[in-house]
């Protein structure tokens, strides 16, 4: 996936300093309007966020001294997966890098993500009394499978985010050999233990941390999105050229999970569908 070419052609960007600023103040100022308009405390925000991209089905939600997450089992495993699974490439050295893991790696992943989809299926088909599914749904296995799919995603989705934002791009694979993969192994073990613990002091940290890797997820789709729109693509030479790209792609995924939320609390009031 890196480019081979020499340094040299790769030109610097093109400074626009009133775009740049454009983004970031704009983006500056729809997150902190959507995070003032946004009602109640810290965990209610984060329940609206969740609100956005899960189900938030009581009986498959954890809770904490009575107090649920604000995503469900499977999601919290998902976006705490993508959450954790970056801090480790970046702690690896792999934050930049531009290719995507050897294929036994690869089909490990998508192993990952084949458990996610057949036990969302399996626990989707307990909700119709009588259909036929392969075993007893559990939030432990949902928080699992949803933990193997976040730590596959940012894994394989990294590469491409990193080829899109910069100039230079590591050369390196974000996950070099199956051995590596048991400290992925090890991540997906901690976070089942930390979410089924239902340790209440835990309740914060689980809460926040998921949701900022839900808001992870949505904001490198988004700032990919707008810096091919910009054509601004392979151009960040550092982070003071990368930032207003992120929180101008921060703001369109609040603006998205906003949207989102109103047409959910619409269609639920005015056709009375489940959502």
């Amino acid at each position: 996936m890196q480019r081979d070419l020499p340094p040299d052609a790769f030109p610097p960007p093109r400074r626009t300093p009133w775009l740049d600023w454009l983004l970031l103040a704009g983006g500056l100022a729809i997150i902190a309007a959507i995070w003032f308009i946004a009602p109640g405390g810290l965990l209610d925000k984060a329940d609206h966020v969740g609100y956005a991209v899960c189900h938030q089905i009581p009986i498959r939600t954890p809770f904490f001294g009575g107090r649920p997450l604000p995503l469900c089992a499977r999601c919290s495993g998902q976006f705490l997966g993508a959450l954790a699974g970056l801090m480790l490439l970046i702690a690896l050295g792999r934050g930049k890098a531009a290719q995507l893991p050897p294929r036994p790696v690869i089909v490990v992943l998508l192993g990952f993500m084949a458990a996610w989809a057949l036990d969302g299926l399996n626990s989707y088909l307990t909700l119709f009394p009588g259909a036929p599914h392969l075993y007893q749904p559990h939030n432990i296995l949902r928080t699992t499978t949803g933990a193997m799919q976040g730590v596959a995603l940012i894994s394989l989705v990294l590469p491409f985010f990193n080829v899109t934002l910069w100039a230079r791009p590591s050369p390196r694979p974000t996950i070099n050999s199956l051995r590596e993969m048991t400290l992925l192994l090890g991540l997906i073990a901690l976070i089942t233990a930390a979410v089924g613990s239902q340790w209440v002091p835990l309740l914060y940290p689980l809460a926040l941390l998921s949701v900022a890797g839900t808001l992870l997820m949505l904001t490198m789709v988004m700032a990919m999105l707008l810096t091919l729109a910009l054509r601004r693509d392979g151009r960040a030479q550092g982070w003071r050229d990368a930032l207003p790209l992120l929180v101008a792609g921060l703001a369109l995924a609040l603006i998205l999970v906003l949207g989102i939320n109103l047409l959910r609390a619409w269609l639920t009031a005015q056709m009375g569908l489940p959502f």
